[in-house]
């Protein structure tokens, strides 16, 4: 169905939410900060979907996100955040990228992963 990353460095969520992601059908990498994230997506370049929280040490969603494309451009990006503030101008700009708000139904991920990797 899809290759994703999802980066979130909450565990209990990350192990959830990988696991209900591979049942539906994807291909999961997980990483538990920004920095892993991004060595995860040089390293597997057949990546598709990047799912990141927002507020995560070492490196947040949102240099991750412009770190991600700048390695690749095609990124689509689903952030993931409890706050209400919207993302600033330059990540909001992008094309490709959507904002689910905690907390969400791990059902709706899923169903929201495979409508953003539909879209070619």
């Amino acid at each position: 169905m899809g290759q994703i990353l999802l980066a979130e460095d909450e565990a209990m969520l990350r192990i959830i939410a990988v696991e209900m992601l591979e049942d539906a059908g994807f291909t999961v990498f997980q990483a538990g900060d920004g920095e892993e994230a991004l060595a995860l997506l040089k390293a597997n370049p057949g990546i598709e979907l990047l799912v990141s929280d927002v507020k995560m040490p070492r490196m947040d969603g949102y240099a991750l996100v412009q770190a991600g494309r700048d390695f690749k451009p095609d990124l689509k990006v689903l952030l993931m955040t409890g706050y209400a503030q919207e993302p600033p101008a330059e990540v909001a700009a992008l094309k490709g990228v959507q904002t689910l708000h905690k907390p969400f139904n791990l059902d709706k991920l899923c169903q929201l992963a495979g409508d953003m990797l539909a879209q070619r």
